[in-house]
């Protein structure tokens, strides 16, 4: 009877997580290069009640163990990494990777070291340094911040290469090569807000491995230039899931009521 009563509570702690995942998945519909989350459960270790026997030829025959489960836990919590739409935007510096791959960005106070993200809303600051909307500098496959003090106007090929345009419509060689990251294992990025993930040990990223994009090698994809990825939630599926852990909250608020009933009966025996 008390097992119940915990493994109802264990239920409705996993679905508040849930639904805690879901609303911010929703609230980041329209967040530029968003990756949504969603929530994983397991079962907690189940008690033996009865263990089990083996055969024995003309004796007995064999007995399975009973076990009674003690509830629900979550057992991860992912980052799905599909890629969102495309929206046209027509800005030069607005740019999204078509592929695999990240941008390499650095924060402010970062001295080495790179964030990624795949939210290419770049713009120029007043040094003409590409830099995001919360002024992280945009690093080049060398590593290094992508600065366009002497170029009037400029395009950005498919390959990442900032080619400045001369007043005659004429171009010259590329001015730097935007940097992209190939990493193994997308799902051991951890989130560090501002559209920015951090690598961990179990994304596997080289500190080094900043590398361009259109390499075969590395298979980072192609960058387009007026463009930009957007978040990848679904909302037909997100209401759907919310609807799926509402009523397991329901369900699992219904065991501890009845459990509390039986127990109630219980108590009034004496009277």
């Amino acid at each position: 009877m008390l097992r119940s009563l915990y493994s109802g509570v264990s239920g409705m702690k996993g679905f508040q997580t849930k639904l805690d995942v879901i609303g911010n998945n929703i609230a980041n519909v329209n967040t530029v290069g968003f990756k949504s989350g969603r929530v994983m459960f397991q079962d907690i270790l189940s008690q033996t009640v009865s263990s089990v026997s083996q055969p024995e030829d003309g004796v007995r025959g064999g007995r399975n163990a009973q076990q009674i489960g003690l509830g629900a836990t979550v057992a991860a919590i992912d980052t799905i990494q599909n890629s969102g739409s495309a929206m046209t935007t027509n800005v030069t510096t607005d740019l999204r990777i078509d592929g695999d791959g990240y941008f390499a960005v650095r924060p402010a106070g970062m001295e080495e070291g790179f964030y990624l993200t795949r939210a290419g809303n770049f713009t120029l600051d007043a040094a003409k340094q590409l830099v995001t909307a919360d002024g992280a500098l945009v690093l080049s496959s060398d590593g290094e911040p992508i600065s366009l003090a002497d170029a009037n106007s400029f395009s950005i090929s498919s390959d990442g290469s900032v080619i400045p345009v001369n007043t005659d419509g004429t171009t010259g060689d590329a001015i730097a090569q935007i940097g992209i990251v190939k990493v193994p294992n997308p799902g051991g990025l951890e989130k560090v807000g501002g559209n920015m993930f951090r690598s961990t040990v179990n994304s596997n990223v080289d500190e080094l491995a900043i590398g361009t994009a259109e390499d075969p090698d590395t298979g980072t994809g192609s960058v387009v230039s007026g463009q930009l990825e957007m978040s990848n939630v679904d909302l037909t599926g997100e209401f759907t899931e919310m609807i799926v852990a509402q009523r397991g909250f329901q369900a699992n608020s219904r065991i501890i009521t009845t459990s509390d009933s039986i127990l109630e009966e219980v108590v009034n025996l004496k009277r």
